[in-house]
């Protein structure tokens, strides 16, 4: 007697904890004084928030900086709000990144002047200026290495390589890698 056996079809569901996502972008400008009021002018109307100014600490005489001298501002976006920026963004470099602009765990990009962006008007107070994008990718569990009770290691295979962030792009952003 032949006994009918089923085979069971076992699906493979992806790891949750595997996922790629953006965990910020940061849109950064530097100068001094005159050039430094413009750029935080700028971040402020593309973001609509207010941007935090940095501070030297050391002192390097050859480029005449000193202690307590301003000389950048930054802006962090998080969660919708940076995905919507971030595709204005991609739009004013025209949906291409370099292979080389990409990191483990990040990339960056710079925009030349910032009437590139759609939807950004030219402004008087501010002229023609442009200003840094770091994006910055995660998977879930990375607080377990910044938390500070019970603080764990995060393995190396839990880094987004280079691969999964061009993957990551191309999927949502449609954008392509030179």
């Amino acid at each position: 007697m032949k006994k009918n056996i089923e085979t069971k079809k076992i699906e493979i569901k992806e790891n949750p904890m595997r996922e790629v996502y953006i965990e910020k972008i940061v849109l950064s400008c530097s100068g001094v004084s005159v050039e430094l009021e413009k750029g935080e002018k700028l971040l402020k109307k593309i973001s609509k928030k207010t941007p935090l100014k940095k501070v030297t600490r050391k002192r390097i005489p050859g480029f005449g900086i000193r202690p307590g001298l301003e000389v950048g501002c930054m802006v962090t976006l998080r969660g919708e709000e940076a995905a919507s920026l971030l595709k204005r963004l991609f739009a004013a470099v025209d949906n291409r990144i370099r292979k080389k602009q990409i990191a483990v765990n990040h990339f960056s990009f710079g925009i030349k002047e910032y009437i590139e962006i759609p939807g950004e008007e030219y402004d008087r107070e501010i002229g023609t200026m442009g200003f840094n994008v770091t994006v910055v990718f995660s998977r879930k569990g990375k607080r377990v290495g910044r938390k500070k009770i019970k603080h764990g290691r995060i393995p190396e295979k839990q880094a987004v390589s280079r691969e999964e962030i061009l993957h990551f792009l191309k999927l949502n952003f449609n954008t392509e890698a030179l």
